[in-house]
């Protein structure tokens, strides 16, 4: 059988401002209307699944001044993150992080995925911050949004440039991600490990080759993922499974599936989270369902719905992550015995920031955390 990532390997991306002949596949058929803006213009034909050519990707420079981003909210394991792109060429269909594209102007649907901002300086803004007498070192998570090792990650190598600074000034750091390009920096992930300072994670949401292939079109396929479990622990490199998101009515049925194979590739830990469909990714999933599957559409957009409190996305803490009713409670129990079973944490690792050592030699005052 041919690699399933073999598109992934030598395909070249666009410099900045360019056009580019694109892979075939895309989550998203259509680009749904910004909430934001008033008038809408129509530019050309929306893209048609069964064209033999998909939309183009382009790639433009992201001139952020700043790289660190906070939250304060109970359901993520991490409150600073690195995001060194914008829009994710992985075209996930259910991915949460489609609305944010809207606040740059553009569609939630298939711009978020072939309309791509690079943050070159990322890894220069990163040790500036990391160098400020303010910096409490701490964990700083890649990939709080968008995923750091999307294809065009082979090309640019920003998040190498980012982790590789952690690793040089010993700063903790997790990774999450869905494709099988981070095992090329196992190099930096072993070094941060000598010190208790990474962790990474890889998401798998089906088993399923024919599904992934659609409902994430190009991101590692299934089995490339529980590869990169396995080379990351051979390598001496903590790694866990994020079973997310699990969408009831299609992929629930697997997780027993997906944490066992994922404990047998090595992984140490595992997380879970349930589908939610904030504003224009609803749509974007229901259309997806009536391409993919139509007779279970309903059922599926409506557990989801009765996961997030009857709407798309609940907007309470504790509640968007997790979910709630009958179903949600069945499923983290089933989750969670299929965690015991193989042995898997069901938390990140603690990591360690002893071994910080910030850059150009600033000595640590007795009041640094």
């Amino acid at each position: 059988m041919s690699d399933p990532d073999a598109f992934l390997v030598d395909e070249p991306h666009p410099e900045p401002g360019s056009l580019a002949h694109a892979w075939q596949g895309r989550g998203a058929d259509s680009n749904p209307r910004n909430r934001f803006e008033g008038t809408v213009s129509h530019a050309g034909p929306d893209y048609d699944p069964g064209d033999e050519i998909a939309p183009t990707t382009q790639v433009h420079d992201d001139t952020t001044r700043s790289i660190l981003s906070w939250n304060d909210s109970p359901d993520v394991p991490f409150a600073c993150s690195v995001n060194p792109y914008r829009g994710c060429e992985h075209g996930c269909i259910y991915c949460y992080a489609r609305p944010y594209h809207e606040f740059l102007g553009m569609s939630a649907g298939l711009d978020f995925e072939t309309r791509l901002l690079v943050k070159r300086n990322a890894a220069a803004l990163l040790r500036a911050e990391l160098a400020k007498p303010s910096w409490v070192p701490q964990v700083v998570n890649l990939s709080g949004v968008t995923d750091c090792y999307q294809p065009i990650e082979r090309q640019y190598r920003v998040t190498r440039e980012c982790i590789a600074v952690l690793a040089e000034l010993r700063n903790p750091t997790t990774v999450i991600t869905k494709n099988r390009l981070v095992v090329r920096d196992i190099d930096l992930f072993q070094e941060l490990a000598r010190h208790q300072a990474v962790a990474v994670s890889i998401s798998v949401t089906t088993l399923r080759d024919d599904l992934a292939a659609s409902l994430e079109p190009r991101a590692s396929r299934p089995q490339a993922r529980l590869a990169a479990i396995r080379a990351l622990a051979d390598a001496g490199v903590p790694v866990g499974v994020n079973v997310a998101p699990v969408i009831p009515g299609l992929t629930d049925v697997e997780v027993p599936a997906i944490v066992a194979a994922a404990a047998e590739h090595g992984a140490r830990y595992a997380n879970t989270t349930i589908a939610r469909l904030p504003g224009a990714v609803e749509d974007l999933m229901g259309a997806w369902l009536d391409r993919h599957q139509p007779l279970a559409k309903a059922k599926i957009i409506g557990r989801i719905r009765a996961a997030q409190g009857g709407q798309g996305v609940s907007t309470h803490f504790g509640e968007r992550m997790r979910g709630l009713g009958a179903h949600a409670e069945q499923f983290h129990a089933l989750f969670d015995l299929a965690c015991r079973k193989h042995g898997l944490l069901r938390r990140w690792p603690d990591l360690s920031a002893a071994a910080f050592r910030p850059p150009g030699g600033r000595q640590l005052s007795i009041f640094d955390s």
